[in-house]
């Protein structure tokens, strides 16, 4: 008798399910929001537990019915429960606007490092050689290496730049920026006073010397290296020589 009971049950509850999904039907619509990441957004009907993901463009498709109500939930966004109504199954434009959870910092504290840079941090190899911008320039253009395609090919633009003079006048502007760098520490090591009382150049004729100097590739050499007493050294010898040169302009 019991067993036939519980038949009944099954029977009646299978039925009374049934009878309300038939009464469900599909609802299409799309959810918005101020982003374009709107993939994988939960939506679920909380009266059939049925869920849905969205697709890349925000769209979905669920059952329901008028009254069921929708809630969508992802982590980016804050949840939100929409009521059907009858309209919204009719509606080509049915869409649900979401708002972007903003996560608030209740404190930023920023710090200086003076000392860290891409080599400390590891970015870049300790032993990497390092370009100024017109190093940079250059290597762009005449590196073959730099202009391979895929598949192996060569682009021709380094070579045509040997062609336009571009290489050329690109080696120039590195030869320039190197003699301006030398000049600038040239002049930080010694003061005014120091090529005019002590190496006794004429002051109109200071930077001409200084020019001078930087022109002589052992010179730079000790320069760079910032031994102030062999750049002295080497320093006096080269102004003797200047002050002959103007000895024989000034005839």
């Amino acid at each position: 008798m019991i067993n036939k009971v519980l038949c009944v049950l099954v029977v009646v509850l299978s039925q009374a399910g049934w009878s309300q999904d038939q009464d469900r039907a599909t609802v299409n619509g799309k959810i918005v929001s101020n982003t374009n990441d709107l993939e994988g957004v939960y939506v679920v009907n909380a009266q059939t537990e049925v869920m849905v993901t969205t697709s890349a463009d925000g769209s979905f498709s669920i059952m329901a019915k008028p009254g069921d109500t929708l809630v969508f939930s992802s982590i980016q966004f804050k949840e939100s429960r929409v009521l059907l109504t009858s309209a919204n199954f009719t509606d080509l434009n049915f869409t649900v606007k979401l708002s972007l959870v903003m996560h608030q910092l209740q404190e930023v504290i920023v710090r200086r490092y003076d000392n860290i840079n891409a080599r400390d941090l590891g970015i870049v190899a300790s032993n990497q050689k390092t370009y100024t911008e017109a190093e940079r320039k250059l290597r762009t253009a005449t590196d073959l290496d730099a202009h391979v395609g895929l598949g192996g090919s060569i682009s021709l633009d380094p070579i045509l730049n040997v062609f336009s003079g571009r290489s050329a006048m690109l080696k120039k502007e590195v030869a320039v920026e190197k003699k301006e760098f030398f000049m600038k520490l040239l002049e930080n090591m010694f003061s005014l006073d120091h090529f005019v009382n002590r190496l006794k150049i004429p002051n109109e004729y200071v930077k001409g010397f200084e020019y001078y100097a930087v022109e002589n590739d052992k010179f730079t050499v000790i320069l760079n290296s910032k031994n102030k007493t062999s750049t002295e050294f080497l320093l006096a010898e080269l102004a003797v020589k200047y002050k002959e040169i103007l000895a024989n302009e000034n005839k």
